[in-house]
């Protein structure tokens, strides 16, 4: 069963003016002042807390943790033959995957 893609609603962007306007008035409001560097230091991430992780991963809002810089697969184009693309398109979705997979055996990695 595939799951319904989220939709989410058009939402115009701001003008300048309008921008300018929620700005001042946010900066106007003693109980929405900017953040001090000092209380910047003190935030977290998500992913130091394990039971909110787990929460909001169950609700769907939230993927895996990012991987480490080392670790992250990298984009390229690579022009590949119409048969070679053809053949490993035909195994359906993960093609991507799978290249990967092949190339690293072939490079005996």
């Amino acid at each position: 069963m595939e799951h319904a893609r989220k939709v989410r609603p058009y939402v115009a962007p701001l003008t300048p003016e309008e921008d300018a306007a929620i700005t001042a008035a946010a900066l106007s409001d003693p109980d929405a002042q900017p953040l001090t560097d000092e209380e910047l230091a003190k935030f977290r991430p998500v992913w130091a807390f394990p039971e909110l992780v787990a929460d909001l991963q169950k609700h769907g809002y939230l993927g895996r943790p990012p991987l480490p810089p080392e670790e992250r697969k990298q984009r390229v184009t690579l022009y590949l033959d119409p048969d070679v693309l053809a053949s490993l398109k035909q195994g359906g979705k993960g093609w991507q995957t799978r290249a990967n997979a092949a190339l690293r055996k072939a490079l005996g990695l």
